[in-house]
């Protein structure tokens, strides 16, 4: 009789604990987010600039899984892009339009969707939103930009503290600390790791302070561009390297030397910056920090670079330190790689690598981002998902950063809510290509006036070209030929040759307005 009921008993038991076994084996999730990384700087791509300052770790992630070459966002800016991801939506949507907005923590966002599923949440290090985190069981993140040096962190519940030590490698700790000893072994985890490297301005590790003061990097062939082909937003923009770019906080340079040599500060917070950033420092480490850029500082008051000599000089001290960040942040990727491959997490953990947004390394003459051109709206991706994706391969699909929201969710089981606005990836991951894949992208920009005074504006890019519309004080429609004007030099938007184009793309992006449901600004132009 014994066994008899064994019979009927063992389907029975092992079925209650199949639901236990999915959730183990459910992908864990590492989300990897740098603040203004853009492409150009990772090796995998095949950049100059990549070539010399090369990123090993982050490179394994392509050679073990797959690089995507046309991923872009839907808001070229730190606190809107971030919004974006966790939502999986538009600014219009989520509500996050500026940096200068308050995200609504109390709307629906894939964390806590995961953390409902059964999945162990974490997030570590820059988290720009305004509002505390909501929909993670553990977080310690950075306020507002946060600083490079001997930064303060918010805590659970909210408590503000001071580490000593340097941010990038300071995050990892975190997250390293969260793997190792406070996450739950039998529940699925996402881990959102967000470096605030490389963002401006740029503050390097004190032991890579001059780590690439021997290389002398390649000029942008456009770094010198005037504008003229292509718009009055473009030519008003405040991001040009020679004009816009400051000497104290940006390059280094002493204040008081600034002044001596006849410069000016071009904003009074460019100074207050840069005393700022050397006053948070140990003795320790500004005895280093002076031991390397007192060299500098002496040989620019000694024979200060003027014209076009200057705007090269600024490029090469800015491609210096902002690589050199970079360095710190490929380091650590390399420490959480490490420990996942020496656990064996590695073998069911899928590895994002991306940025928040783009950035100009000199492209146009510019730094920062903003722009729906090329290098602020693509930016970086690569993952890693061992037995899914096939290792070395490239994607070439238009892919969005609203789509980290679906893609995360469709792996774990957890149904895709209708509002989201993104697409799951995960048939791309597995090298599929399926028919309805979307063929034209969406962006939208809101923050002018502000900083940098790029005008607000909005867009629609295919594979080949793209259409944007400057709006508020102006009103005015660009179009670039990626294929023949792959630097977006030419604006065609006049060209009869394209007027069969114009007149499509107009049509495709109204569609894609009506289907994002974005109630756009009126134009206001200026009398």
């Amino acid at each position: 009789m014994n066994k008899w009921i064994a019979f009927f008993l063992l389907p029975l038991l092992l079925g209650g604990c199949t639901p236990k076994k999915q959730a183990v084996t459910r992908p864990n999730i590492l989300f990897i987010l740098s603040d203004d990384h853009g492409y150009q700087a990772i090796s995998a791509y095949g950049y100059p600039i990549g070539k010399l300052a090369p990123t090993p770790n982050i490179d394994r992630l392509a050679q073990e899984g797959m690089l995507f070459d046309r991923m872009f966002v839907a808001n070229s800016l730190c606190g809107p892009s971030r919004a974006s991801i966790i939502t999986g939506k538009f600014s219009h949507k989520n509500g996050f339009k500026r940096n200068g907005d308050k995200f609504d923590p109390n709307q629906p966002t894939f964390p806590k969707m995961l953390q409902a599923a059964g999945y162990q949440t974490a997030v570590f290090g820059k988290w720009h939103l305004k509002s505390l985190p909501q929909g993670f069981d553990n977080w310690c993140v950075l306020p507002g930009q946060g600083h490079y040096y001997n930064p303060d962190f918010i805590k659970q519940p909210g408590d503000t503290f001071r580490m000593q030590g340097y941010v990038t490698d300071l995050i990892t700790d975190m997250a390293l600390d969260w793997l190792k000893n406070k996450r739950d072994p039998n529940k699925p985890f996402l881990l959102m790791y967000q470096h605030k490297a490389p963002h401006r301005e740029w503050l390097p590790a004190e032991k890579y302070l001059d780590l690439y003061h021997h290389i002398k990097f390649p000029l942008p062939p456009t770094l010198f561009d005037d504008h003229k082909g292509m718009g009055t937003a473009a030519q008003e923009a405040e991001m040009l390297i020679s004009q816009n770019m400051g000497l104290s906080n940006d390059n280094k340079i002493d204040p008081k030397i600034v002044t001596e040599t006849g410069h000016k500060p071009f904003m009074k917070w460019y100074f207050n910056a840069y005393y700022n950033n050397l006053g948070r420092m140990t003795p320790e480490q500004r005895a280093r920090w002076d031991e390397v850029y007192k060299p500098i500082n002496e040989a620019f008051r000694k024979n200060p670079p003027v014209g076009d000599s200057l705007t090269k000089w600024k490029y090469q001290r800015y491609m210096e330190d902002y690589l050199a960040c970079i360095r710190s942040v490929d380091d650590n990727v390399g420490r959480v790689l490490d420990y996942l491959k020496k656990t064996g997490l590695d073998k069911n953990t899928i590895v994002v690598y991306t940025s928040d947004q783009g950035f100009y390394l000199g492209e146009h003459g510019w730094f920062d981002k903003r722009f729906m051109y090329e290098e602020s709206f693509r930016t970086p991706l690569l993952i890693r998902y061992p037995g899914v994706i096939k290792p070395g391969s490239r994607n070439h699909d238009l892919v969005q950063n609203i789509d980290f929201a679906p893609t995360f969710l469709e792996l774990a089981g957890v149904k895709i809510p209708k509002d989201i606005q993104g697409m799951s990836i995960v048939p791309l991951l597995k090298g599929e290509h399926p028919a309805n894949w979307r063929h034209a992208l969406y962006y939208h920009y809101y923050e002018f006036p502000g900083i940098h005074m790029v005008k607000r504006h909005y867009g629609i890019r295919t594979k080949r070209y793209k259409l944007i519309h400057f709006y508020n004080d102006i009103d005015e429609w660009e179009l670039y030929d990626l294929k023949k004007d792959p630097q977006e030099l030419h604006n065609v938007i006049n060209d009869p040759e394209y007027t069969d184009i114009k007149t499509q793309l107009h049509q495709q992006l109204d569609s894609l307005i009506r289907v994002y449901q974005d109630p756009l600004e009126p134009v206001v132009v200026k009398q």
